[in-house]
């Protein structure tokens, strides 16, 4: 059977599937089902044109990352092609763990876990059905091959992660602030001393990607309608977790029932196998029915995401006090004639913060024609370390409409 098929991709054209192992993958149920789940929650809420899944993104990443591989190797780079293959899979598989609406319900469905560790759970499940063949990919993803920079392709300041969802969530929503120039930062990659550099005639294609990266997240990643319309979509499950603990009866497909019933702390084979079912229309179909349940928090709620009445949000430098908080409560208690421990699920509160380069993360270095580096900060007229790595917070308190 062929397995070296083309996609058409409406971001960068033709793909091609670059080996069998990829090809597998796709197939795979555990995998298949990142094409039902959003790649930017409820922000189609704000930019209707953002429908596009996980899946896609999965492949675009996978494209950029075949050609990141041909140039590196073209520049004298020795990646063999057992190596090339485990790194395809590694940003193929990279999202993997992403549950219903991607980032919005990260921390609902298991506590103090990760999507990254539960992407990691799941390709050891995969790597058993696949006879191993996925083994060098998980040292990859863990960091742990000695190869660091192959890491970095996949998880760092110029991941190919990045660079696609940079490109795509532009392209879908429209903002074109994101339009970074991929094909330019990939054709100036190179290694130095084990680490992923960029050659200096692309420095100000890295300077338009921190700027974009930054535009982005404001614009559209924490865009203060769609972040209250997940926040809503937060408190909506929430508030269906504490009905069907305390023993009300509510609609849920069963593999959603389980998380709402338990919230595991561990992943076990029995929760993973779960969770790998569910998908963004096990929340839709729930929320569907809980429109009319009786309970008036959750019907509230149910409604206001199904027919976009969500949360009035108020935005400020620090967070809210407590006297206005106590007011606001006091206000949904009096017009929904509700407890004060319901009207808490009809206010929300959150700090957000972005910067352009984490101090964190492996930097950014800049190779010169005489061999030597220098980190970005260092290199670019543009910005310096402390405007870069400058943490902005914000605090987002929203509650019910109609007060």
């Amino acid at each position: 059977m062929n397995k070296r098929k083309i996609v058409n991709d409406p971001v960068f054209g033709f793909i091609t599937v670059p080996c069998d192992l990829i090809y597998d993958l796709m197939q795979h149920p555990m995998v298949h089902r990142l094409t039902r789940i959003k790649q930017l929650g409820l922000t189609c809420y704000v930019y209707p044109g953002a429908q596009h899944t996980r899946f896609q993104h999965s492949l675009g990443a996978l494209f950029l990352m075949t050609e990141a591989i041909k140039t590196l190797q073209n520049k004298g780079n020795e990646i063999t092609l057992e190596e090339a293959e485990a790194v395809y899979a590694a940003i193929f598989l990279h999202d993997v763990g992403h549950g219903p609406f991607s980032h919005t319900l990260e921390e609902f469905f298991y506590k103090n876990i990760s999507h990254e560790d539960i992407g990691i759970a799941i390709i050891e499940k995969l790597n058993e059905e696949f006879n191993g063949k996925l083994s060098l990919t998980i040292e990859i993803l863990k960091n742990t091959y000695h190869k660091k920079y192959l890491h970095e392709l996949v998880s760092g300041q110029l991941d190919m992660d990045r660079l696609d969802y940079l490109r795509r969530d532009s392209f879908f929503t429209g903002v074109s602030e994101g339009n970074i120039g991929s094909a330019r930062i990939i054709k100036m990659l190179n290694i130095k001393n084990d680490k992923l550099v960029v050659e200096a005639k692309g420095i100000y294609s890295i300077e338009n990607f921190l700027m974009s990266r930054r535009l982005m997240y404001w614009q559209v990643y924490l865009h203060k309608t769609a972040f209250a319309a997940e926040l809503m979509l937060c408190k909506t499950l929430e508030r269906a977790r504490y009905l069907v603990q305390r023993g009300e009866n509510i609609f849920a497909s069963d593999n959603l029932m389980y998380f709402l019933k338990n919230q595991p702390e561990t992943i076990t084979c029995e929760n993973l196998s779960i969770f790998t079912t569910l998908d963004d229309t096990d929340i839709w179909v729930s929320m569907k029915a809980w429109v009319k349940h009786s309970d008036k928090v959750l019907s509230t709620l149910s409604s206001g995401i199904i027919n976009r009445n969500i949360f009035k949000l108020e935005i400020s430098n620090e967070p809210i006090q407590e006297e206005d908080l106590n007011k606001k409560l006091e206000e949904i208690q009096d017009k929904w004639n509700l407890s004060r421990e319901d009207a808490k699920f009809l206010i929300a509160q959150k700090m957000v913060s972005n910067h352009l380069y984490s101090k964190g993360e492996t930097g950014i270095d800049i190779l010169y024609s005489d061999g030597n580096t220098k980190s970005i900060s260092q290199a670019s007229d543009m910005f310096n370390l402390d405007l870069l790595s400058k943490k902005v917070s914000k605090f987002y308190f929203c509650y019910v409409r109609g007060l």
